[in-house]
């Protein structure tokens, strides 16, 4: 009898952060980062909410991604499309240091108080490539603008920052 042999590969895991009222520029952002890193076959994390989060699933679930959602509550009717599963952590917003230490990177696009919070905590971490597209500025308490993330002109930039081989 021949054995049976099954190779695995680890897609990248990107976490995508936005806020939940975001503007339109914001969104077809989110969508074109899930189109992308659908293409370069990484899994799409994101809170699994409106706004970035419903773009970027929508974006990854169309081109053919693995789109997890990490939802703060238990409401399956506040669920996005476009997510292929679901984690309900009844957590509020501690799900999104779930949502960060899942992450092989993580892409913040716009800015709201609970995107600045997955900002630090990815920050935080230290040990993968945190990118910013069109999101927050952070200053020091001089006022000058510190290199908390790595800045991406827009989503191919962005997603080029996120699964390429730059590291802090």
């Amino acid at each position: 009898m021949a054995a049976l042999t099954t190779r695995r590969t680890h897609a990248k895991q990107v976490a995508v952060c936005g806020p939940t009222a975001c503007t339109r520029a914001d969104a077809a952002n989110a969508t074109e980062v899930g189109r992308l890193l659908a293409a370069a076959g990484a899994t799409v994390l994101c809170g699994g909410g409106d706004g970035v989060m419903a773009a970027v699933a929508d974006g990854a679930s169309r081109a053919g991604a693995l789109v997890i959602g990490v939802r703060p509550d238990l409401d399956r009717g506040a669920a996005c499309p476009g997510l292929s599963a679901v984690l309900f952590t009844n957590m509020g917003e501690a799900r999104n240091a779930i949502l960060v230490r899942s992450a092989d990177a993580v892409i913040v696009i716009g800015g709201s108080w609970g995107t600045l919070s997955e900002l630090a905590l990815a920050r935080h971490r230290g040990d993968i490539p945190v990118v910013s597209l069109g999101g927050w500025q952070i200053l020091d308490a001089a006022g000058e603008p510190l290199r908390a993330t790595l800045t991406a002109a827009d989503p191919a930039d962005a997603v080029r920052l996120a699964i390429g081989t730059h590291r802090r």
